[in-house]
């Protein structure tokens, strides 16, 4: 009588899944469902003052749902760094918080800048100022699909809904060409292109251009790291058209962003910049691991139970003459450890004939 079957690699075999969701976050969400701006209900500052979290109702309500903390980082190797007047040493506490996470270290033991191109071994631009957007687990699960996310900001000067003049920002042709030289695992480059509007950008650039970029985003870590670039004109360092004039981030110091980051706390530019979200929306990841056992019952195996009702005065309950081959009922399945410890169950729908000239095989899937 077979009670333990020990299974072999052949009978095993192991598969990943991708599945992925499709997360919308508009603006409405963001800024303007929930309360006046700046004093929405869905948004909470922190006595720390160095991020704000986002949440999808009043984050009173023990129906909200965290979405993503929003903050500034600022590098020392800024030309705003001396300048900065409100919260300077946090702003670059952020910075190097940020980078030593997602970019590591030089082998001199100094915390890397965020580079615009991800190529860190031929140098090129840094980002120095930076908007740091971390979305919630909750939303990003296993990692950002590569290749799906996109960011609408608002860019005209003043402030309208809904904005008529919009850049949309992509990981274009991410899929093919991330990069894998970050502890935080694998990241690509960010890329603006006109969304509305004809003079947004100066190099006109089109969504799906790889022409003008404008950050990183770092999948598995669920982090967006935007470059100042994307609120300034060209004639100080960033990509929007100079004679439209550059956005009005409502800052103490007037209206640009440079004046906002020197001159404002995190919070006060995190409710800036997020009032500038028209849409934002990428599919998550899900990896889903299964490992299949092939459980075979052959012809001369499993057809006696040892269950004690299986006899009555020592004969077979299930046959009818003296003659008659032992059958049995398969109910369930159990994996079972090396040293016969069960791990997993197994339950069919219904009994499941087995007798000597039955030969079944079973597929018992584990997900994990």
């Amino acid at each position: 009588m077979t009670i333990f079957k020990t299974l072999s690699a052949e009978d095993r075999v192991s598969t990943k899944t991708l599945l992925h969701e499709a997360i919308p976050i508009t603006g409405a969400i963001v800024s303007g469902n929930y309360g006046t701006f700046p004093n929405d209900t869905n948004v909470k500052n922190f006595t720390h003052g160095m991020f704000q979290s986002v949440y999808d109702y009043p984050y009173l309500s023990s129906s909200a749902n965290h979405i993503f903390d929003i903050s500034i980082g600022v590098s020392t190797e800024s030309g705003l760094y001396s300048s900065i007047t409100e919260q300077q040493s946090k702003k670059n506490n952020i910075y190097n918080q940020m980078a030593q996470v997602l970019m590591g270290y030089d082998k001199d033991g100094n915390i890397q800048r965020f580079d615009e191109d991800g190529d860190i071994v031929a140098g090129g631009n840094k980002i120095n100022d930076a908007i740091f957007i971390s979305f919630s687990r909750l939303l990003v699960k296993d990692e950002i699909k590569k290749g799906s996310f996109e960011l609408e900001l608002g860019t005209q000067t003043t402030y309208a809904t809904p904005f008529s003049e919009r850049i949309k920002i992509q990981d274009t042709n991410a899929a093919n060409s991330y990069r894998v030289n970050s502890p935080a695992g694998e990241y690509g480059i960010l890329y603006a292109g006109e969304s509305a509007g004809t003079t947004t950008l100066e190099d006109n650039a089109q969504p799906g251009d790889t022409t003008t970029p404008v950050g990183l985003i770092y999948y598995q870590a669920g982090v967006v790291v935007l470059s100042a670039s994307v609120f300034l004109d060209d004639n100080d360092g960033g990509v929007l058209h100079d004679t439209g004039g550059t956005p009005d981030m409502s800052g103490p110091s007037g209206d640009h962003f440079d004046a906002m980051i020197t001159g404002s706390a995190i919070s006060a530019s995190a409710d800036a910049i997020r009032h500038r979200i028209y849409n934002l929306q990428f599919n998550n990841t899900i990896e889903l691991n299964s490992t299949v056992y092939f459980c075979r019952a052959k012809h001369n195996e499993f057809n006696y139970s040892a269950n004690p009702t299986y006899l009555t005065g020592s004969q077979i309950r299930v046959k009818n003459q003296a003659t008659d081959i032992p059958i049995s009922y398969i109910t369930s399945i159990g994996l079972y450890s090396a040293d016969n410890t069960l791990l997993a169950v197994g339950k069919f729908s219904e009994p499941i004939r087995k007798d000597s000239n039955i030969e079944l095989t079973f597929r018992a899937r584990l997900d994990y």
